[in-house]
């Protein structure tokens, strides 16, 4: 998340002062020394009553209170960070990978909350929800409009499991009225498994939670049940998540005793991760996707591979976050997540981006991995200080992020701008609902790939669509440059509302120039 700068200097000195006395009020709620805390708060107390009695402008104190925190914490480093107490939900629900709701998802279009997808046995399905339906009341309280948001969708629709939600679901023009029990919807961070070639599997992991572990190794198992003797391991995307997520997976693939990585600080002992009897894939051989949006945890994962000589990294740089985080939960129901030591994959390199220059030039650096290097890696953060040798003697660098050991440039082909304006708008998203409602199609996953054909009568549908309900007018020389790639994602919008991920991917994996590359070295 971009933090904003204040757009006029008066406030510099105001933040300056509560950004001082929340230092040692942060130092005490960390810590627990509380003797001189007593006139730092009484400070800070009065700078917020001169505020709220002599600013020109009405504030709230609150908003200033936890942003300051924020910003105090970044002068540390880029990732230590407070988070509000009202946003705890959302980081345990991405930490459990699970959330208490009716189990749909939906877009918002027309001004209604459609529903794409009931997942099977969810409280929705339970209670007869289906693809298609229209929800126009939640709670007796109106569900329509131009000013809903998925935010207010979301917050409306979940709620502690075991208790109830009343909806008005409007279908093919006539009004239900359904009460639905909340439960735990798990959210998949392994969205896809399959066999893409005889021997050949390929797995995607789109974060690290709790259960990501047990997922990866449920779906390993399945895939060397149907023959498995090579793995594409998909980690582009991936922000990373729990350490612990990561260690586990990397001991599926390492020999009992190799080192998965370590790590120490300043109030923390060296500590060192190694595999230990229990991997499935240890005579798997291997080939790890990654790009610059790949961190942490992933980062790990890849670290720990390519260190060991155990896999092939294919793609572009990565994140370059080498920090790892510890959370501490505050009286009030906020969170300190603060760096408490720093890790090193198995050849000790540290792959941490240099934060040296502040928080914004830590910033701009991470936008120059997403632009510059999408094309070309820059040799130049790889100096000879930062050198460091693998398990079999190879020279790989630390100081910021994973490079791969094949470098494969970003492809823009087929980019136009009147594609970046059909998904910027969520066109494919929204012509497929309606395509759906017309339309039923029985196809398994496998049949549907190489069955469904989106011919031009299709095409021409979605252009006028496009033109009738989102304004964005038909640019004949960019279609037909996008062409294929339209065809593609229309293909694989329509997998996704009737197969979910799995279906998404396997259609878009069929034109992914970096998992070529990468099938290649089979």
């Amino acid at each position: 998340m971009t933090e904003r700068a204040p757009k006029t200097n008066y406030w510099l000195p105001v933040l300056l002062s509560v950004v001082g006395a929340l230092g040692i009020w942060v130092g005490s709620a960390i810590f627990g020394s509380a003797e001189n805390s007593n006139k730092e708060l009484q400070k800070l107390n009065q700078i917020f009553e001169v505020l709220d009695q002599q600013y020109v402008d009405k504030i709230n104190k609150e908003d200033i209170f936890e942003q300051t925190i924020s910003e105090m914490l970044h002068k540390l480093d880029p990732h230590s960070n407070y988070i509000a107490a009202k946003d705890i939900i959302q980081i345990d629900e991405q930490t459990n990978a699970a959330f208490g709701g009716i189990g749909v998802r939906f877009l918002l279009f027309r001004d209604t909350i459609c529903i794409t997808h009931v997942n099977d046995k969810s409280p929705a399905f339970i209670g007869g929800l289906q693809r298609g339906d229209r929800i126009i009341e939640i709670n007796s309280k109106k569900a329509t409009g131009k000013s809903i948001t998925n935010e207010e969708v979301m917050s409306r629709l979940k709620g502690e499991p075991k208790t109830k939600v009343n909806v008005t679901i409007l279908r093919k023009g006539k009004k239900y009225y359904k009460t639905l029990v909340r439960n735990t919807i798990p959210i998949a961070t392994v969205p896809c498994s399959y066999m893409i070639r005889p021997s050949v599997g390929y797995v995607q992991i789109s974060q690290f939670s709790v259960p990501t572990a047990d997922e990866f190794h449920r779906a390993a198992l399945s895939l060397l049940k149907k023959g498995m003797k090579n793995l594409v391991l998909d980690l582009r995307g991936n922000g990373g998540g729990t350490m612990d997520a990561a260690i586990q997976i990397a001991d599926e693939f390492l020999p009992k005793g190799y080192l998965i990585l370590s790590s120490k600080g300043q109030h923390s002992k060296e500590t060192f991760y190694r595999a230990t009897n229990a991997g499935i894939l240890e005579k798997t051989k291997v080939v790890v996707l990654i790009d610059a949006q790949s961190a942490s945890a992933s980062e790990i994962l890849a670290g720990a591979l390519q260190d060991n000589d155990r896999a092939t990294i294919v793609g572009r740089r990565s994140y370059g976050k080498g920090l790892i985080q510890q959370d501490r939960r505050l009286n009030d129901g906020s969170n300190l997540r603060i760096t408490v030591a720093r890790y090193y994959t198995p050849s000790g390199r540290s792959i941490q981006r240099p934060y040296n220059k502040g928080y914004e030039a830590y910033q701009e650096d991470e936008q120059k991995s997403f632009t510059e290097e999408y094309f070309k890696p820059d040799s130049s953060i790889f100096v000879d200080s930062l050198r460091f040798k693998t398990r079999n003697g190879r020279t790989v660098y630390g100081g910021g992020g994973i490079m791969p050991d094949i470098f494969v440039p970003g492809d823009t082909s087929k980019n136009s701008l009147y594609l970046s304006e059909l998904r910027w708008n969520g066109v494919f998203n929204a012509f497929v609902f309606d395509y759906l409602n017309r339309k039923t199609i029985n196809y398994r996953l496998d049949e549907f790939n190489k069955k469904f054909i989106v011919d031009q009568f299709l095409l021409n549908q979605f252009v006028a669509f496009a033109s009738r309900e989102f304004g964005i007018q038909y640019q004949q020389n960019e279609y037909l440059h996008s062409k294929e790639k339209i065809v593609l994602l229309l293909k694989a919008e329509i997998a996704r509302h009737l197969y979910l991920e799995e279906g998404y991917y396997q259609i878009i994996n069929n034109q992914d120039v970096e998992l070529k590359r990468a099938l290649a070295l089979f």
